[in-house]
C-alpha cells in the first residue's frame, strides 16, 4: 500500500488539491440558478477539480525509460 502512495505520489496530491479548488470554486464563485452544470452541487464541481487537479499534476510526472528486449 504504501509502495503505491510513494509511486503515485504526485496523483493523488493533484486530486487532493483539486478537490478542495473545486469546492472553493462552488462555494465562492458557484451557481445561483442551478441551471450550471458543474458548479451547482458541490459534488459536481469537487469531482471536476479532482479530475482537473490530476491532470495538471500528472504533467510533472517524471516518464520511466522503456526496457529494451
Amino acid at each position: 500500500m504504501t509502495d503505491f502512495i510513494v509511486k503515485h505520489k504526485l496523483a493523488i496530491a493533484g486530486i487532493f488539491v483539486g478537490g478542495i479548488l473545486g469546492y472553493a470554486y462552488y462555494y465562492f464563485v458557484g451557481c445561483n440558478s442551478g441551471s450550471c452544470a458543474i458548479t451547482s452541487k458541490p459534488f459536481n464541481s469537487s469531482a471536476y477539480g479532482m479530475l482537473m487537479g490530476y491532470l495538471m499534476f500528472s504533467v510533472f510526472e517524471k516518464s520511466k525509460p522503456k526496457k529494451e528486449q
